[in-house]
């Protein structure tokens, strides 16, 4: 959607030089020429193209019924001689800019899917596929080449290289919106990190307060909480009474509270003495 309405709103927007406008309809012709017409699935394109014709009365816009394959219609509307020959590249850099906009109204597509950011344009044979990288070079932009079905297909996918070149030729709605995809992206994955980090810290938590949970309870029947330190049995009933409490609100439940270090310290003076306690029972076990 967001490809059709780029095209859409730069169909909109002639160029106010004629040598601009000279430019726009020979790169239509360059990049979206299929024997002898130039063809398009955007009708804006179209009228586009038929509006920058000097014989624009015997050269109407011819509608093609969608094929099983192609489901979107298409628009077509024969070449005049003059304009089937490649044409040289243009020298000012305003035209070169301009030729990059036919390119992509004529044969690219924008997309910001889950796998990222895509910029490509299918062009028809290599010769027209070394115009167009020597253009998007000449603009700033290093495109990438594969081949898909025989055809070339030149692609960008950093999306600063992307939004660049989309100002630059005046796509400033598909910048905005991209800009828009971006922040929403981020924040959904700033979401899920904090969500995810959330979820360690308390599964980190409760196996740990389920550790403590047993330490206790081995001091309980092997020696008796009673024989603690106040302190030391504090701690050691608040969680047993609190046993999915966080250190923190642990300390906070104390009389009087203490901070979340001191009582992780009388929770570590527990194991301990727990640990010596079985040390002395396996001692005992093996003299006997």
């Amino acid at each position: 959607m967001i490809s059709a309405d780029t095209k859409d709103a730069l169909a909109r927007e002639l160029p106010d030089e004629r040598h601009c406008r000279d430019s726009l309809l020979a790169g239509l012709c360059v990049y979206g020429s299929i024997d002898g017409h130039f063809v398009t699935h955007r009708n804006a394109v179209a009228r586009l193209f038929w509006s920058l014709l000097e014989e624009r009365k015997v050269h109407a816009i011819e509608t093609r019924a969608p094929t099983r394959l192609q489901r979107l219609p298409t628009f077509a509307v024969r070449l005049p001689q003059r304009l089937r020959a490649m044409p040289p590249k243009p020298v000012r850099k305003c035209d070169r800019l301009i030729e990059v906009r036919a390119a992509f109204l004529a044969c690219g597509s924008l997309a910001a899917g889950a796998r990222g950011y895509h910029l490509e344009f299918v062009v028809r044979d290599e010769g027209v596929a070394a115009r167009l990288t020597w253009m998007l070079r000449s603009n700033g932009a290093a495109a990438k080449e594969m081949h898909r079905k025989g055809r070339a297909v030149l692609y960008l996918k950093d999306f600063d290289a992307i939004a660049e070149l989309l100002t630059r030729i005046g796509a400033f709605a598909a910048v905005l919106r991209l800009e828009d995809v971006r922040a929403l992206r981020e924040t959904k994955n700033r979401i899920h990190r904090l969500v995810n980090t959330e979820a360690a810290n308390l599964q980190r938590s409760a196996q740990a307060g389920a550790q403590q949970r047993r330490v206790i309870e081995f001091l309980q029947s092997a020696y008796g909480l009673s024989r603690l330190t106040p302190p030391l049995r504090e701690v050691a009933e608040l969680r047993l009474r609190h046993p999915d409490e966080s250190l923190a609100e642990l300390g906070r439940r104390c009389n009087p509270p203490i901070g979340k270090p001191s009582v992780s310290s009388r929770l570590g003076a527990l194991t301990r003495l727990a640990d010596n306690l079985r040390g002395k029972q396996g001692s005992a076990k093996a003299a006997r």
